[in-house]
């Protein structure tokens, strides 16, 4: 019964001091996939690297303290994968791939456009070479668990003021129709809204403000799943007793 964890850590060193992998060694997941590591190889100590017996793969961002992204299993996989093929965003270490047996999983960190006009075209452009290769992924016919920070609110009731960010980056009317097409027209499953149609179950808050304190946050990490194995979860859950990150660990159990 495979437990699968997605976590943006906002700096894998800052996550670590703020106790992640203490958290991480209690948590009997067979993979927790990792985002905004903010690292680079030289950065890694044993402790990120393999932390309580588990095997950890990593996509490192060219630029030094940006992005990157990383898989750890338990068991070994048997074939691991950094990128998916895209020179721009691949120099920014937003993917990482572990296959296990026949199930794939990834761990995918999504371009924000919330800081520039240039960042927000840059998210269209990875949107658009993204969406392809999902298709190839599908097509692949593999059990795979996408799982990650998309940086998108797919509906009005992942975030808590929509109505106000409705030109805002995170919830453009664009990025919510290319979310839409991955569940509508890849048949893609949002695994977390399968089980769980509750509102108020967010994963990201702001640090301006209140944010935290009046849960005023967006769900904008996902679990994103074929068919096959999205009919198998059968509990989620949000980890909001301890704060690693502004992001919350999310975490799905598969029954196999």
């Amino acid at each position: 019964m495979p437990r699968i964890i997605s976590a943006n850590l906002n700096g894998i060193r800052s996550a670590h001091k703020k106790g992640f992998f203490n958290w991480m060694a209690n948590q009997d997941a067979d993979f927790i996939c990792v985002q905004e590591l903010k690292a680079q190889q030289a950065d890694m100590t044993e402790e990120f690297l393999a932390p309580h017996g588990y095997h950890g793969h990593f996509h490192y961002a060219e630029k030094k303290g940006y992005s990157g992204t990383g898989v750890y299993s338990r068991v070994k996989p048997d074939t691991v994968k950094s990128g998916f093929g895209c020179t721009e965003f691949d120099n920014e270490g937003r993917y990482t791939r572990a296959d296990v047996g026949d199930l794939t999983v990834i761990s995918v960190y999504c371009p924000s456009g919330s800081s520039s006009p240039e960042r927000q075209e840059a998210k269209f452009r990875f949107m658009e070479v993204f969406l392809p290769h999902l298709q190839e992924l599908k097509a692949e016919g593999r059990e795979i668990v996408i799982c990650g920070d998309w940086n998108i609110a797919h509906k009005e009731i992942d975030l808590k003021n929509w109505k106000g960010n409705l030109k805002n980056s995170g919830f453009l009317p664009e990025e919510r129709a290319w979310m839409t097409r991955i569940f509508d027209e890849l048949g893609l499953v949002d695994v977390h809204r399968g089980i769980d149609q509750r509102p108020e179950q967010y994963t990201w808050w702001s640090n301006r403000g209140q944010a935290w304190a009046k849960n005023v946050g967006w769900r904008i990490d996902y679990h994103v799943a074929t068919p096959g194995i999205a009919a198998r979860a059968h509990a989620v859950s949000i980890y909001k007793d301890e704060r690693f990150s502004d992001h919350a660990p999310l975490i799905i159990d598969y029954a196999l």
